[in-house]
């Protein structure tokens, strides 16, 4: 995520992952609260940071694979 900083690292994981901050909370287990607060700072626990990071890196996995698998 280090190449994102400059922009809002919640946005960015939403935008990649085509959910909303509702959705991102549900699937990471984060309060909707929490996810906003983030939102508005930019700022969260580098734990969380990978966390977001790797639910990007897995869903690109994924649609990888299945391309793969596809052809």
């Amino acid at each position: 995520m280090e190449s994102i900083k400059e922009e809002n690292i919640i946005k960015h994981t939403c935008q990649e992952l085509g959910i909303t901050q509702k959705e991102l909370a549900e699937i990471t287990g984060y309060a909707r609260e929490t996810i906003s607060r983030w939102k508005s700072s930019n700022e969260l626990p580098k734990s969380a940071e990978n966390h977001l990071f790797l639910l990007v890196k897995y869903k690109k996995f994924t649609e990888l694979e299945n391309l793969i698998r596809s052809t």
